[in-house]
């Protein structure tokens, strides 16, 4: 996992730990009654707050009650995954830790603790950044770029390959895009036993979907005058994903 750029503008935890909360589409729940997972069952207020609609005889619901106001009672966890079949596709994991209060026939959850995973390491996120922080503009849109991306221009990943250090190609099977944000598009190269994440930071970040694709345009500009590299050796696809 060690392939990088000299220079990878990223978005910052906050920011990221919102990006993954707003395109989450289902969430795990570890209280005292146990686990339980939840799909299409929560939404996010704009200072992060998240709203749970359980069903009534979830062991939530007696544990919100019952819990002490404030006392963390709680942890909601969050995968971030990958929408190109790729290895290991979970990209980061959100950890929210705190506790939960009937809201409006909904619980309402207050974070008292937010930890960020991505490959590189845990971070806690400040709780005062993470309620100011907004989405990436680009989160909720991201599955349906990448994989257009993917499925219908492989040759333009390929012409991108142009941009990563020769080093970081050194026995590649096979290049797939990971993740992108309004800062940049990240690729996945895989080796036969390896793999390793690089960065093509756009020249200035995109704001919505029709800044995105003039960067993009920007990249294969750039690509298209530097020198090819070696081309990619076949890779059997038995078992991606």
């Amino acid at each position: 996992m060690g392939d990088s750029q000299a220079w990878t503008a990223a978005p910052p935890a906050a920011e990221r730990a919102r990006s993954v909360l707003a395109a989450a589409w289902s969430c795990a729940v570890t209280g005292e009654g146990g686990r339980e997972e939840f799909v299409g069952a929560h939404t996010v207020t704009d200072d992060g707050r998240v709203l749970v609609e359980v069903p009534e005889d979830s062991a939530l619901n007696a544990a919100a009650i019952c819990a002490p106001r404030g006392e963390p009672s709680a942890v909601l966890e969050f995968a971030d995954v990958a929408p190109v079949p790729v290895r290991n596709r979970i990209r980061a994991r959100l950890w929210l830790a705190g506790y939960f209060t009937p809201e409006d026939g909904q619980l309402a959850f207050q974070a008292t603790r937010v930890v960020l995973r991505p490959p590189t390491g845990a971070v806690v996120v400040a709780l005062d950044e993470f309620a100011a922080a907004a989405p990436d503009p680009l989160a909720t849109a991201e599955p349906r770029l990448l994989t257009h991306l993917a499925d219908c221009h492989a040759d333009a990943v390929e012409r991108l390959t142009r941009l990563v250090d020769r080093d970081s190609l050194h026995g590649a099977v096979r290049v797939q895009p990971l993740a992108v944000d309004r800062h940049g598009l990240t690729l996945r190269i895989e080796r036969n036993r390896t793999h390793g994440d690089v960065r093509l930071p756009f020249h200035k970040p995109a704001d919505d979907v029709g800044q995105l694709t003039e960067r993009m345009h920007v990249l294969l500009t750039q690509a298209s005058s530097a020198s090819c590299p070696r081309p990619l050796q076949r890779q059997r696809t038995d078992g991606d994903g």
